[in-house]
């Protein structure tokens, strides 16, 4: 019998709370004062000269300014101490190059949040089989949604515990993120097969088993334009129309210069409520779809795919104007909505926990070569649905994100990987089999 190997796991746990009216003025105004106290740091830090500054310097500056201003008071200490802890996290980050300098936060573009530090301070208590309430500062006590057993009452301790939480309001309301610390045994290694992973537009995740996985809700109209609200169902499409609509018309009798008006303000809030609906509902089905790979496959392959790149405008210049700009935009916001990035997220820690293994291959070439020949000729990708290999003595046809899915396997298989290094992907040969192409 092999001996139980712990491993400590820290992970987050977002629940919606349950406020009343009065609540929501004060968790809103904590909020706008953790934002006011942000800005009025990073006008000490700028302004003050760089022989004074210190992180003693900023927090008796934040002591004093909670004394002197009733407002920013309603904000527990140890909020504005956390807010001094993120702001100098931030210039520690620019330093060594991972961000940007810390910037101004503007009232209408930053996200409302507040952080609760300690968990000691929570008092979590499950009151009913869907809610549970906690203790939030200087606001009581908060009804919140329970959806996952948390580590509280008899079953907390030094290693299972809440650390800390955080307030964050979206366009469905406030929520609050636990922050969780668990003590579990390390999974054993999974037994499972290989696969390879295409990520696709018209099917989002194609695996090279054939087993694909796909939402149902089609990237593309009839009329073969883009559909950007495809995670809505047609009476919430026609009510975003309405309301775009609505707001186009309010917008246009706004001044240069002048405050948006309250009208085209709650207008906004019913799109972006609309818009986050639909966000939650592809975050859903990507949290199913990625558990259910992990537990089936043991090892998963991906590509490295470099987003940001693939989604840029090809407008072009004025000298050099680029071609097909209307069908790039559209391809453009098919593969924003499909959320990449958040899906290769997931996969990357479920794997993981399930004790799979996850890799990545070089992406260049996996959507143009041919998974049973391995030539690349012109003329094989037809569209963005097939793949007909042109080669006389192979004649592969399939469709082409299931090619490539077959291909990505093969570039595991003969050791083709990528790992980050240095900020940049080196491609390595980890081990050294038969190079030939997996049917």
């Amino acid at each position: 019998m092999s001996e139980i190997v712990w491993q400590k796991r820290q992970f987050g746990h977002r629940a919606r709370l349950e406020l009343t009216p009065a609540q929501t003025l004060l968790i809103d105004a904590q909020a706008h004062a953790a934002r006011a106290t942000w800005n009025l740091l990073h006008d000490f830090w700028t302004m003050t000269p760089k022989c004074r500054r210190s992180l003693k310097a900023a927090d008796a500056a934040i002591r004093q300014a909670r004394k002197d201003v009733d407002w920013l008071a309603v904000l527990p200490a140890q909020a504005a101490q956390a807010v001094l802890k993120t702001y100098f996290q931030a210039w520690k980050n620019c330093w060594d190059g991972r961000a940007g300098e810390p910037d101004f936060k503007a009232r209408f573009r930053t996200v409302m949040s507040v952080d609760i530090p300690q968990g000691r301070d929570l008092n979590i208590v499950r009151v009913h089989r869907r809610w549970g309430t906690v203790q939030i500062p200087k606001i009581g006590r908060v009804r919140f949604r329970w959806t996952k057993n948390l580590p509280v009452g008899k079953r907390a301790n030094q290693e299972n515990r809440i650390t800390g939480a955080r307030l964050v309001k979206e366009a469905l309301g406030w929520h609050i993120a636990f922050r969780i610390q668990l003590l579990e045994p390390k999974p054993e290694p999974h037994e499972g097969p290989e696969v390879g992973i295409d990520c696709g537009v018209n099917i989002p995740l194609a695996l090279s088993d054939e087993n694909h996985h796909d939402h149902g809700r089609p990237a593309r109209l009839p009329d073969g334009t883009s559909d950007r609200d495809k995670w809505l169902n047609p009476n919430e499409k026609a009510k975003l129309l309405r309301l775009e609509q609505r707001a186009a018309h309010r917008k246009s009798f706004r001044k240069p210069g002048q405050r948006t008006s309250n009208r085209l303000k709650r207008t906004y809030d019913q799109i972006a409520g609309l818009r986050a609906t639909a966000k939650r509902r592809a975050t859903d089905w990507q949290h199913q779809t990625t558990t259910e790979i992990a537990r089936a496959y043991g090892v998963i392959v991906v590509e490295q795919l470099d987003i940001p790149n693939m989604v840029k405008s090809a407008k072009g210049t004025v000298e050099e104007p680029g071609k097909n700009v209307a069908q790039k935009s559209g391809l453009n916001r098919s593969i924003s909505q499909e959320a990449w990035g958040r899906t290769m997220t997931m996969l990357t820690y479920k794997t993981s926990r399930h004790g799979g293994t996850l890799h990545k291959v070089p992406a260049p070439g996996t959507s143009l070569r041919c998974s049973a020949c391995g030539f690349t000729t012109p003329g094989s990708r037809k569209d963005q649905a097939t793949f007909v290999c042109k080669n006389p003595d192979c004649g592969w046809s399939g469709n082409a994100d299931w090619n490539a899915a077959r291909y990505i396997l093969h570039l595991y298989r003969i050791g083709l990987v990528t790992i980050p290094a240095a900020g940049r992907a080196v491609v390595r040969r980890l081990h050294d089999v038969n190079p030939t192409i997996a049917r």
